[in-house]
Parts: structure tokens; sequence; C-alpha cells
């Protein structure tokens, strides 16, 4: 259940992107008349506005997510209030300057300052995230502890590379295709990595036994 939750920023950028576009002059009346005074020079083109409404609803739907958490009086973790600060600050300003090369940069960025802080921590400051996030459910040997920190530092950077590939690559000009790839591409590439994380560690909590 936390999977689904934790995806319904995404699903609803993913959406009102897609339902945007399809109705993209209607998206840009709206931004026109009533969110005129949140983008530079009052107005938007009908290629602008479905990137606009989409990173509108994500910050939102972030905002709603941290505030259904307070409400439950339950602690919102470091990494939805890092969310949603790369969301505000990425997203205003793809809002404010109707630019989507903004948004696309904050989804590698978000990946780099992940490895980075794994990477920093475990030189530095000789403490390993990964296994604090998780020692308190599963036993593991040092060294896998270490591998396993660092298999997340490399994941981190290979993804913040490839949609950094797709967006100013391959996809350029494609904005759907990589809003596409955001929602459902990059959410596959990590399931699929957690579930052959779970499978090699599985092994070696089988030893441990």
């Amino acid at each position: 259940m936390k999977f689904l939750f934790d995806l319904i920023p995404l699903i609803l950028f993913f959406a009102a992107y897609k339902l945007s576009g399809w109705n993209a002059e209607a998206a840009q009346h709206f931004i026109n008349t009533y969110l005129s005074g949140i983008v530079s020079g009052g107005t938007v083109t009908p290629d602008q506005a479905p990137i606009v409404i989409a990173t509108l609803v994500g910050i939102l739907a972030t905002m709603a997510q941290i505030g259904f958490i307070k409400l439950q009086k339950r602690k919102v973790d470091f990494v939805l209030w890092f969310s949603l600060g790369m969301f505000i600050f990425f997203g205003g300003l793809t809002i404010y300057l109707h630019d989507e090369d903004f948004i696309k940069w904050k989804l590698s960025i978000v990946y780099w300052f992940f490895a980075s802080g794994l990477l920093v921590s475990d030189l530095v400051f000789k403490k390993n995230l990964m296994r604090k996030s998780m020692e308190e459910i599963v036993e593991l040997p040092d060294l896998i502890w270490a591998r396993l920190n660092l298999a997340w530092i490399c994941f981190f950077t290979a993804m913040g590379f490839l949609n950094w590939y797709l967006a100013f690559v391959l996809f350029k000009g494609d904005t759907s295709a990589w809003v596409s790839f955001k929602a459902f591409g990059s959410t596959a590439i990590m399931f699929v990595f957690i579930v052959g994380q779970t499978i090699y560690l599985s092994r070696h909590i089988k030893d441990q036994a």
C-alpha cells in the first residue's frame, strides 16, 4: 500500500499531462484565465500548457500527501520533504518560465543527490545509510551491507544519466514520451532492481540463519 501511496503524485502528474495534452486549447485557456499571475508574460501556448498543468498538479499532490501524513500524526520522512522541495523549485521554474527542461532536470538531480548522499556518508562519515535504514528488519554480513550501498549508488547514478539521455537526447522534443518514461519506465526499472536485490539478499539472510 505504501508503494502505491508514494506513486500518487507521479500518477496524477501523468494523468494531468495526458488529459491536458488531449485538450491543449482548454488547458491553455484555463492557465491564461486563472493562473496568469504565476506564469511569465501571463500567457502560455497550447504546447506549453500540458506540462504547466501537470507540474502544478504534481506539486499540489505531493503537498496533499504530506498533509495527509501529518493529519495521521505520522512522521514525514526526509525523502518526501526533499521531493516536495525539489518539485517546488524545479516545478516552480517550469511553471513560471513555462519551460519543460527544468522539470526534466529535476528527476536526474534527485537521483544524483541520493547517489551522492550515500557515497559521501560512506566515505566521509563512515556511515552506511542503507544499513542504517534496514538493519532493524534484516541481518546481513558487513560485506553485503557494503555491496548493497554500492549497488544503490550505482543505480541512482545510472538512472540520473538515463533520464538525462531520454529527456534531452532520445526524446528531445517529445515531452509526451518522456512523461510516459517518468511514470512507467523509471518505476518499472526501480521495481525490477528491488526484486533483484531482494533475491540476492535472501541468499545471505538464509546463510546467516
